[in-house]
Order: C-alpha cells, then sequence, then structure tokens
C-alpha cells in the first residue's frame, strides 16, 4: 500500500527543473532567453487568476513555499516592506506568491498563509504541471528533495522577485535578501512611466 501511495505522490508531483540554478541566473542576469509568461492559476480564495487581470500594474511575482523555514518569509516581508513605502504608489504595484509545492499548497493552506505578509498579496496555486511550465517560463529552479522523516519533504528552488512591466514583460530581478529600500529605489521610477 505505502508503494502504491508513493507512485500516485510520485506522479502528482511537479518534475524536477531541467536547468541547474547557475544556468537560471546566466539566463536572468543577461537576457539570454525571454522570461515570464501567461498563467491561470487559482487564487487563495479559490478563483482562477491570470496575468491579463494585471495589465496596468507592476507586478512583483514571488515563487516559493509556505512550509519555507526562511528565505521565502524574508523575501514575503520584504515585497510587503517595499509596497507600504511606496505609499499610495504600492496600488500600482501588485505582489503575487506562485508556490512551488502545490501539492501541500492548497488555496485553503495560501488563504492562512498570505494575509500574513500584505493584504494585497495574492497566492496562487494549480496542479505540479501548471506550475511547472510556469516555472520554466520565469526560468525558476526547483526541486523536491526527501527528508529523513518517511514521505516528508523540502522543496530546493531559487528565490528571486522578478519585476514585471505593466503589460507583463519581464524588466528585472530582485536576489534574494533584497532590502525594500533597494526595491523601492528601483521601483519608482517605473511608476512614474506613462500607461501605454
Amino acid at each position: 500500500m505505502w508503494l502504491t501511495l508513493a507512485l500516485v505522490l510520485a506522479a502528482d508531483a511537479p518534475p524536477q527543473s531541467a536547468r541547474s540554478a547557475a544556468e537560471i541566473m546566466d539566463i536572468l542576469m543577461w537576457n539570454r532567453e525571454p522570461v515570464g509568461g501567461p498563467f491561470a492559476l487559482t487564487d487563495q480564495a479559490g478563483h482562477e487568476r491570470t496575468d491579463k487581470e494585471f495589465r496596468g500594474k507592476l507586478m512583483l511575482i514571488y515563487f516559493g513555499f509556505t512550509t519555507c523555514p526562511d528565505v521565502c518569509p524574508t523575501d514575503l516581508q520584504a515585497i510587503a516592506l517595499a509596497l507600504d513605502k511606496l505609499g499610495r504608489d504600492g496600488g500600482q504595484v501588485q505582489p503575487i506568491f506562485i508556490t512551488v509545492d502545490p501539492e501541500r499548497d492548497t488555496a485553503a493552506h495560501l488563504a492562512d498563509y498570505v494575509p500574513m505578509f500584505h493584504p494585497r498579496l495574492i497566492g496562487l496555486t494549480g496542479s505540479g504541471d501548471a506550475i511547472r511550465k510556469l516555472a520554466d517560463a520565469y526560468k525558476v529552479y526547483f526541486a523536491r528533495v526527501p527528508l529523513k522523516d518517511a514521505g516528508d519533504y523540502t522543496v530546493d528552488h531559487t528565490a528571486y522577485i522578478y519585476l514585471m512591466d505593466r503589460e507583463g514583460n519581464y524588466l528585472g530581478f530582485f536576489p534574494p535578501g533584497t532590502s525594500a529600500d533597494r526595491m523601492v529605489e528601483i521601483i519608482r521610477p517605473r511608476l512614474a512611466e506613462p500607461v501605454r
């Protein structure tokens, strides 16, 4: 029975990233390939959300998982603080958290998690295939890593904050640990650009 359950869970799990974290960093740093793309995922309220809903706003997109012990909460707190520091202009920026652990990060679980960081943070989940496809489009590395406890795991992943323009195009990224002040310094001039 355990073997059958393990095979079922493995079949539902998104496959491991095809590229290494170093390859992904090279792509992002030097714009070697397009980054980003359309999505249709489920938010923390159970509603389908698409990238098109956020046209006219900058997007800060972060891929992580809710049981991440340190990097994800730290970066999400920095995003929230940056939005607060932008004041009223922060309303022109949509923060989005996309799970790389859709098996555990259901809409209901995200509903408990995302409000801890910012009231406007949207958490998105979906099928393993949908998450993998979107992660590949954003050049996100992630892989499930088994833990000593039978059946338990963590997720190894890149932790970049993607800055997308008002049309959903890639502008650049903030590496893990970027301060809120630095984000504001980069975002504020973009908010002054005319909306097309």
